[in-house]
């Protein structure tokens, strides 16, 4: 159930992006790529687990490093950066024990992270694709 909601909100949330015109600025995946990462950090907080807090932060500032680099350089590392977090979510419960995070979270946001990457991935192709167009 949670990779089902997950998948459909965050296409849900991506049209609407695009149709009101949120994602013209190349800030607004980078910032959900932070806002993602941050979420593991709270529920450590709401966990009342230290260990899971310093754990979470560590894995939070790579991704958040990931997409200040994207934003800046290469948006195609934001892409990479929401997939991995996709990935990372899979693996969430294996690696790091935050009593914190609800059950259906790590399916949530594993879905919500690969199907936002994947939409940022289209949005990009399609950008290069018109820009090549144009040049010819």
């Amino acid at each position: 159930m949670g990779y089902g909601i997950g998948s459909v909100l965050a296409f849900i949330v991506a049209v609407f992006a695009r149709l009101v015109g949120l994602d013209r600025d190349r800030a607004f995946y980078p910032t959900v790529l932070i806002v993602i990462a941050s979420t593991y950090v709270l529920f450590a907080v709401m966990g009342g687990s230290m260990q899971a807090l310093i754990i979470e932060s560590i894995a939070m500032t790579a991704f958040i490093i990931a997409a200040v680099i994207g934003f800046k350089f290469n948006p195609w590392i934001v892409v990479v950066g929401l997939v991995g977090h996709g990935i990372f979510d899979f693996f969430h419960g294996g690696i790091i024990n935050n009593p914190g995070v609800p059950v259906w979270w790590p399916p949530f946001c594993s879905a919500y992270d690969v199907i936002a990457g994947g939409c940022l991935a289209w949005l990009l192709s399609r950008a290069s694709a018109s820009l090549t167009q144009k040049m010819q």
